[in-house]
């Protein structure tokens, strides 16, 4: 059994081309967000360059769960996702490689008659624009016939997506290629250039890059970069544990999750698995700083947090992790190429154990590799998408476990924001002033 990095990280970089000197637009992180901004920047005509420390998606846009849902989202990320979806889509069809997207179908089985409720008025609320349905406890049984079913219902959208991570986001960063864009990885960005307090380039590993408009998408990474640059946002890193089962015969061919399990049919016959709702915080100096930002998630008793001692050494909120330094200095970002936590196999083993119980006939599925990612997220549940307070910087990170399935959205948004065109939904709720004080925040729903 392999664990670790999920399969795919253990070949070779597949864009190590030479550093331009210059480009309309740099984008900081090469996970989907990155990626899918640089495809849209670059059918738009721009020069896009995307500047990855490590490798294409080696972080949590690979490590994902590969859901792609419109099921429980927040009220300002339903129509983004909608959008997602259709551009999955398109993406497929440009795509040379087939990365398993299907209308596999998304349930929520819910853990109480309390959480079921919720979901009913989730559903009410939100599902015809979803396309989501309640469904009754013998509607589920007929859905699930291997399961002792203690489920008094279920939350249920059929045309909900699913693709395998991995695949997908390599996919899309060789037809951004394609279109135009350049890809550089193992290529650290050490800070900004400024001229008259606006953005005029990047200072790499490599060498300097001279832009007027930089994103940063660099997920777990991002808080620690924009604080160097004088920006400083609210968001802490969580970790989620994941397994891939062995192919076995199918149980259910979408994707369902109940209270500490989730699970999803694999394009190859295997079951990528989770502990949902199962993270883990390293406790650092950020984690400290912002904590009057997550009274609400602490008080209210929804963070759902295990919290654990000092985070290792080199990550983005360790102890002794550099939060200054000179850009001829070696940074963070080259210390730790991927981010690539140990998962933890007590929770998984527990996940495996409940799975046993609720589906005896199909019984402990064998495990072929277990893995972590970090999941970038924010006190309120949703992102930050806005620009900074610099001029020409860009900002869409803090995904809360949601970026992968609404990556292709944010990323054809950003585009769009960055040279000033209509963005097409309403970003009020994302914007990066809401966290200018401590007043009440508005928390993503409770499903």
């Amino acid at each position: 059994m392999m664990r670790g990095i999920p399969l795919g990280l253990q070949n070779a970089p597949e864009h190590v081309g030479a550093l331009p000197a210059e480009a309309d637009a740099v984008i900081i992180g090469g996970g989907v967000i990155g990626i899918c901004a640089a495809y849209y920047l670059a059918q738009r005509g721009l020069k896009a360059l995307v500047l990855e420390k490590g490798r294409v998606a080696a972080e949590q846009s690979g490590r994902n769960w590969g859901w792609i849902r419109k099921t429980g989202r927040d009220y300002a990320e339903l129509p983004i996702v909608i959008e997602a979806q259709e551009r999955w889509e398109e993406l497929a069809k440009v795509c040379k490689d087939d990365f398993g997207l299907r209308r596999a179908g998304v349930t929520f089985l819910p853990k109480n008659e309390e959480q079921l409720a919720k979901y009913e008025v989730w559903a009410r609320e939100f599902g015809a624009a979803a396309g989501t349905k309640m469904l009754g406890a013998a509607q589920v049984a007929a859905m699930l016939p291997d399961a002792i079913n203690p489920w008094g219902g279920a939350m249920h959208t059929p045309d909900d997506m699913v693709a395998e991570p991995f695949e997908a986001v390599p996919a899309i960063a060789r037809a951004a290629v394609l279109a135009g864009a350049i890809v550089r990885e193992g290529c650290a960005v050490r800070g900004l250039v400024r001229a008259g307090g606006a953005v005029s380039g990047v200072v790499t590993e490599a060498g300097e890059v001279k832009t007027r408009l930089v994103l940063v998408a660099a997920g777990s990474w991002s808080s620690l970069f924009l604080r160097r640059e004088g920006v400083s946002i609210p968001q802490l890193s969580v970790r989620s544990n994941v397994l891939a089962t062995a192919p076995m015969p199918s149980f259910f061919e979408g994707a369902a999750g109940e209270d500490a399990m989730s699970f999803r049919r694999r394009k190859d016959g295997g079951y990528t698995m989770a502990s949902l709702g199962v993270n883990h915080l390293w406790v650092g100096p950020d984690a400290l700083r912002h904590v009057p930002h997550y009274r609400q998630l602490i008080v209210g008793g929804d963070f759902g947090m295990s919290y654990r001692p000092p985070a290792p050494k080199d990550w983005p909120d360790g102890l002794l992790t550099k939060r200054r330094w000179g850009l001829d200095e070696e940074t963070p970002f080259e210390r730790m190429r991927v981010l690539d936590p140990q998962p933890s196999d007590k929770a998984l083993d527990r996940m495996l154990d409940k799975f046993a119980a609720r589906f005896p006939k199909v019984g402990r599925p064998k495990v072929a590799r277990r893995w972590a990612g970090m999941i970038d997220t924010m006190p309120d549940v949703v992102p930050i998408v806005d620009h900074a307070p610099i001029e020409g910087l860009s900002i869409c990170t803090g995904m809360c476990g949601h970026g992968f399935g609404i990556g292709p959205a944010f990323g054809r948004i950003m585009a769009d924001m960055m040279v000033g065109r209509d963005v097409g939904h309403d970003l009020t709720r994302f914007r990066l002033a809401r966290f200018d004080s401590y007043a009440k925040l508005e928390l993503g729903p409770d499903v």
